[in-house]
């Protein structure tokens, strides 16, 4: 009902830039949530930065100063600009949306299928 498509990963050098985007499209009524997460080798998930309908964000402390989410509502899509990367930001980044899919009554989430973002030393 809902489809994510992310884009943008790749490798990079460690201090240089990437911007992931998401677009969201299907039976979509409204968008709340969108957020962007990470998954590193053995590691849990985890939030990497969140902005809500109203267009406040949240960031994980390590992502703080360096990553910007931003939203295009009229797009239905997500961009998280990474800059200052470094090889501990090395992961799969999963674009997550919290939606209302028409005809249906409550919320729910859909994730996107990750994204590989390498950043070499």
């Amino acid at each position: 009902q809902v489809q994510l498509v992310e884009s943008g990963g790749g490798l990079v050098q460690a201090g240089g830039s990437l911007r992931l985007s998401c677009a969201a499209s299907g039976s979509i009524f409204s968008i709340n949530a969108m957020g962007w997460y990470r998954q590193a080798p053995g590691k849990q998930r985890e939030l990497v930065a969140h902005i809500s309908s109203g267009g406040s964000t949240q960031y994980a402390d390590n992502a703080k100063g360096r990553f910007t989410i931003s939203r295009d509502i009229a797009k239905n899509t997500a961009y998280l600009q990474m800059n200052s990367l470094k090889p501990e930001d090395t992961a799969v980044y999963y674009c997550n949306v919290v939606v209302v899919v028409a005809g249906e009554p409550t919320w729910s989430d859909y994730w996107g299928q990750g994204t590989q973002v390498t950043v070499s030393s």
